[in-house]
């Protein structure tokens, strides 16, 4: 039955009963159900105002329709203009894949949806630390917070030590680094421990807590530096900080008598080395002057030999030559050899008088008090 049939012009639900012959009695009448907004009414007030706002028939309002839609197109065109700060650089992406890179300054991407930017700081310098939480202050404190589970560390003589460091990074390729790995700090912070203890591991544990805490540093940067490259993470990796390294508070005691046990052999040691280096060269020295006053006395007693067995030689001549003058000459020679330091007493070989020898050469030779007087 038709809503608007004449016949019944109660609605589906009929003539409402006469003389109030509803349950209650009285003046109640049953009641429809709410009327909702008519939407021909609604349509014609939209119609009213449009033609206030555009008065001069359709020609005139289609041709505002057009004008509000070259706005509605310059200004979602507009919104591609972007600025790239002085340390970012653009990474432009349609429909989510890259595109290009920009440089700071002005510039533009097609409009959302087509195109997209992201903007990453690629000159600033990020941390992450291991080991310890610092709180933002990049010197290492007794108050910092300590995380054993990334501190403590085996090393390659079966040794446990102690290790808290930085790593400082910054991006150095901005598309690598936003579609290549999902959370970059946290990457950085597993490759970074994941290098530390295989550098550790190889290490000697006196190595790592005296004078190669420096190449350990070296190492672990280059470790994480290759594996990052592997992941194409386009992260530099600018340092790697050892902040700490010692052994565990439980042994800390015990560590520090050990390095006062090796500090002071080192000091023997050098006194030794210095004792050495004093002892041994004085006794070559004096091994090479005994050699060379050997050889100085062998040439010697060569030449004394060569100079006696020459003069031999000129004397054996001579007295082929000349005997009983050449034995007088011997005999001379050798008495004064004989002679010269013993005192003298000079007998006469004829008669029986002594004549007593006056050494005048030994008076003269001794002082003025000591002679005779």
């Amino acid at each position: 039955m038709p809503w608007g049939d004449n016949n019944n012009s109660g609605g589906p639900w009929g003539q409402p009963p006469a003389g109030g012959g509803g349950l209650g009695g009285g003046n109640n009448t049953p009641k429809g159900p709410p009327e909702g907004p008519n939407f021909d009414d609604w349509l014609r007030r939209s119609q009213d105002k449009f033609h206030e706002f555009f008065p001069g028939g359709e020609h005139e309002s289609a041709k505002g329709l057009v004008l509000i839609a070259i706005i509605m197109v310059l200004l979602w065109l507009s919104s591609g203009i972007y600025f790239v700060k002085a340390d970012e650089q653009g990474v432009v992406m349609r429909f989510g894949a890259y595109t290009r890179t920009t440089p700071p300054g002005l510039n533009y991407h097609l409009p959302y949806p087509i195109e997209s930017v992201e903007t990453p700081r690629v000159t600033s310098i990020n941390h992450v630390e291991i080991g310890l939480r610092s709180a933002g202050s990049r010197a290492f404190k007794s108050t910092d917070a300590q995380v054993a589970e990334e501190s403590l560390m085996l090393t390659g003589d079966e040794n446990i030590v102690n290790i808290d460091f930085e790593v400082q990074w910054k991006i150095s390729s901005a598309p690598d680094f936003l579609f290549n790995i999902r959370d970059p700090e946290d990457t950085v912070k597993a490759v970074s421990e994941s290098a530390m203890r295989e550098v550790i591991g190889k290490s000697q544990i006196a190595t790592v807590l005296s004078d190669g805490k420096l190449q350990v540093a070296l190492d672990t940067k280059k470790l994480i530096q290759d594996t990052l490259n592997s992941y194409k993470a386009g992260i530099e990796v600018v340092s790697v900080n050892l902040l700490k390294a010692d052994p565990p508070a439980e042994v800390l005691d015990a560590q520090r008598d050990v390095q006062t046990a090796l500090a002071d052999m080192e000091t023997a040691r050098n006194q030794a080395e210095a004792y050495h280096n004093d002892i041994v060269p004085r006794a070559r020295g004096e091994a090479q002057k005994i050699v060379l006053d050997a050889e100085a006395y062998k040439q010697e007693v060569i030449a004394r030999a060569q100079g006696e067995a020459s003069r031999f030689s000129a004397v054996y001549n001579q007295y082929k030559d000349a005997r009983d003058v050449t034995k007088k000459r011997m005999y001379l020679e050798t008495m004064e050899d004989i002679l010269q330091g013993m005192s003298k007493v000079i007998v006469e070989s004829k008669g029986n008088g002594v004549v007593p020898y006056l050494p005048l050469s030994e008076l003269k030779a001794k002082p003025a008090e000591e002679q005779p007087k």
